[in-house]
């Protein structure tokens, strides 16, 4: 079956062949009959081999193999140790899940480097069975199901179509060596004991079974990409972007939809969104409520899912401005200057009385039990119950500075100033402020 795989990469994936490649290489069975096939079609490849130092001496020979591999097979070789027990405990993983973590981003970082086009790993379909045993058995949408794909990114899999048996009888037909690992013989990983305990009994249950789950995988491929076009055509509809990377949706537009839960979960998968219950309650939770994923917060308003980026570097929440100051920059843009006269107006220009300041000014985001005194009107007004009245999202409030003197606000930047720092005919200096 494996003499078919230059027949299946001329079909599906040629352009591996005009491209520099980096094998992950382990020293086991698959890795070195996938290096075996590339070195005899004539491939660009090199090594990349990790030793996870998980099992001593023996971790140490694997690596020497590969090394001896790569001189036989005329590649270059490149490896690295790692302390993959320290790394799992900092990071609360498993160990199997460090060593991915581990292995993965060293991967990339060497063909970023050294201008690799792709990385190759040997998975194959006995793969693929048992990782869809494992989404399965913890529960799962289809994408769980279709398993590992043959390309994400520049991760290609070439051997994904085969079998374990047809890669074993390529090596003993061509008199290949390889390292058997002795952790692959424990049950105590979830992996192996499907490996060895489960898949063998499926496999007793029907002659062709690797075949028909091949083809169960190729129709539940196909129906997967329906669902994305679907989901993609609705996205178009009812995500709206309202600033740079940040979005929302309109709660009553996924409400109309026959299963809104389902297609809210596929709407937020691409913003790396995936825990299904934090996702289901979204909905009917109360306004406030907030799911993180690694790079956004989701966070549920009245009528409206605002999703944003979530920002990496710690954010200013408060800043000074001296009397000396002329312009602030960041976070926000201000111009600050003493002027004999009233020019411009607008929302975003503030004139006031310099006498009745007390420098330095603040700047902060709004506070609960903040109040001011609203030009036009009689009294004092909450902050919040302003937001309130003028509409302001979660997202508005967060984003909302104001301009305090001392413990008075003088101005919701860019909004509404207060009564009580506008200018008189008894002011002699006046300092206008523009929003920029």
């Amino acid at each position: 079956m494996l003499g078919n795989v230059e027949k299946h990469i001329a079909e599906n994936l040629p352009f591996l062949k005009q491209s520099k490649l980096l094998i992950a290489i382990s020293g086991g069975l698959d890795s070195v009959v996938l290096a075996n096939l590339l070195y005899k079609l004539d491939f660009s490849i090199a090594f990349a081999h990790c030793n996870f130092q998980l099992r001593g001496e023996e971790s140490n020979e694997d690596e020497v193999f590969v090394k001896t591999l790569g001189n036989s097979l005329k590649a270059g070789v490149f490896t690295k140790k790692f302390n993959t027990e320290t790394y799992a405990n900092e990071q609360k993983l498993s160990i199997q899940m460090a060593a991915r973590a581990l292995r993965y981003e060293w991967f990339q970082e060497i063909a970023d480097k050294f201008q690799y086009d792709y990385i190759l790993t040997a998975h194959h379909q006995d793969d693929m069975l048992e990782t869809f045993l494992i989404n399965l058995s913890r529960g799962t949408g289809i994408d769980g199901l279709t398993g590992i794909p043959q390309q994400n990114g520049n991760i290609v899999r070439p051997l994904l179509p085969f079998t374990q048996v047809d890669i074993l009888a390529y090596a003993k037909n061509n008199n290949l060596l390889w390292r058997e690992d002795s952790s692959n013989a424990s049950t105590k990983y979830v992996r192996n004991k499907i490996r060895h305990d489960i898949v063998p009994l499926l496999k007793e249950l029907h002659p062709t079974f690797m075949k028909n789950f091949q083809a169960t995988q190729q129709h539940l491929q196909e129906s997967n990409s329906i669902i994305k076009d679907a989901i993609q055509k609705l996205q178009a509809e009812i995500i709206t972007e309202v600033s740079d990377g940040n979005y929302s949706i309109e709660i009553e537009a996924i409400q109309q939809q026959k299963f809104p839960k389902a297609y809210l979960f596929e709407l937020l998968r691409d913003f790396g969104f995936h825990e299904w219950q934090d996702v289901k309650d979204l909905l009917n939770a109360q306004s406030g409520k907030q799911v993180f994923s690694a790079k956004y917060r989701l966070i549920k308003d009245r009528t409206q899912l605002f999703i944003q980026k979530r920002n990496q570097k710690e954010e200013v929440s408060e800043f000074l401005i001296q009397d000396s100051e002329s312009i602030i920059k960041t976070p926000i843009r201000l111009q600050i200057e003493e002027v004999t006269r009233i020019t411009d107006k607008g929302k975003n220009v503030l004139y006031i009385d310099k006498d009745l300041l007390k420098f330095p000014l603040t700047v902060r985001k709004w506070q609960n039990g903040d109040y001011f005194y609203p030009v036009g009107m009689k009294g004092k007004k909450k902050v919040s119950k302003y937001f309130k009245d003028e509409k302001y999202s979660l997202i508005d409030k967060e984003n909302q500075w104001l301009l305090c003197n001392e413990n008075d606000i003088i101005w919701i930047i860019g909004k509404r100033s207060d009564n009580r720092y506008k200018l008189t005919k008894l002011t002699k200096t006046i300092i206008k402020l523009t929003l920029q």
